[in-house]
């Protein structure tokens, strides 16, 4: 099966090549992705803590999904497509910012992204895909806020960058939508 690749952009979003994701991620060049997060009626937050066999960032909690875009397809169809994928559902999502991030690993790795929030609503339970996801809970944005001050560790470098830079808009949107 060929690598999965993805989307080379500037910092305008403007697409200027493809690459295979490893390779994009050794060279740490700029890509699109995106990271969604669900939303219950309880206005509590869908966390997924990576499956143990992940290439990198294994077992850390983060947001409910994220990936990256495949050419071609929108932010919603890829949100859509891999909310499906990790967690076995489908809800309606919809844009909110993007804004780009660059975190090197321990593994050598580096992600460097252009990466595009996407928020939807959801309150049943998921069919989480063991092979992407270990667990899965709900925590309001407040009590994730608290914990990431005192267990930073156990979250990816993208969701603690989320929640420190954009935890007012992700917030607003929430309550004005919830």
């Amino acid at each position: 099966m060929e690598e999965e690749k993805v989307i080379l952009v500037n910092e305008k979003d403007e697409q200027i090549g493809l690459m295979p994701k490893m390779e994009a991620h050794e060279k740490a060049l700029l890509h699109r992705a995106f990271s969604v997060f669900i939303f219950n009626d309880k206005n509590e937050l869908m966390l997924q803590q990576r499956a143990l066999s992940k290439y990198h960032t294994p077992g850390l909690w983060t947001n409910t999904c994220c990936s990256h875009q495949r050419e071609g397809e929108s932010n919603i169809e890829a949100g859509t497509r891999r909310l499906q994928e990790e967690m076995g559902f489908t809800t309606a999502l919809k844009e909110t910012i993007s804004f780009i991030y660059k975190a090197p690993f321990d593994n050598g790795l580096t992600e460097h992204e252009l990466d595009h929030i996407l928020i939807g609503y959801y309150n049943e339970v998921p069919q989480i895909n063991p092979e992407e996801v270990e667990a899965y809970k709900w925590m309001t944005l407040e009590d994730i806020k608290k914990d990431i001050e005192k267990k930073p560790d156990i979250y990816t470098a993208w969701f603690k960058i989320i929640f420190e830079k954009f935890y007012e808009h992700i917030n607003i949107n929430n309550e004005s939508n919830g």
